[in-house]
């Protein structure tokens, strides 16, 4: 099993990346796709609309959020599933354009799939 890790998609892109998934339903700001080097643009497994704009990144909603974030992301095992396996052959890096490392969905997100 290789690590699976979080990044934000302003960092430049490392050989220890290995497979980058983007993890947000919108595309990043001021970012160029040929820039951002992505395997892979992941929306099957992000918050829902509703949930990401009631939760705005404030951080006294990040408790609630994550609860019922994990709620979503219940009903999309078999996502889920896919993208743990690519960790079983190589580095994963999930790559998020929240400007917070510690509050945001990716972190939630790296949480689950690490409990599979």
């Amino acid at each position: 099993m290789y690590p699976i890790k979080i990044k934000r998609i302003y960092e430049a892109p490392e050989p220890e990346d290995g497979y980058r998934m983007l993890v947000d339903r919108l595309w990043p700001r001021g970012l160029k796709k040929e820039v951002a080097a992505l395997d892979e643009w992941n929306k099957d497994i992000v918050p829902s609309t509703e949930l990401r704009k009631w939760f705005g990144h404030k951080p006294e909603n990040f408790e609630r959020f994550s609860e019922l974030y994990k709620i979503e992301l219940a009903a999309k095992g078999d996502e889920l599933k896919r993208v743990f396996a690519l960790a079983e052959t190589q580095n994963l890096t999930l790559l998020y354009a929240a400007k917070s490392t510690t509050i945001n969905h990716a972190r939630v997100l790296l949480e689950v799939l690490n409990s599979l």
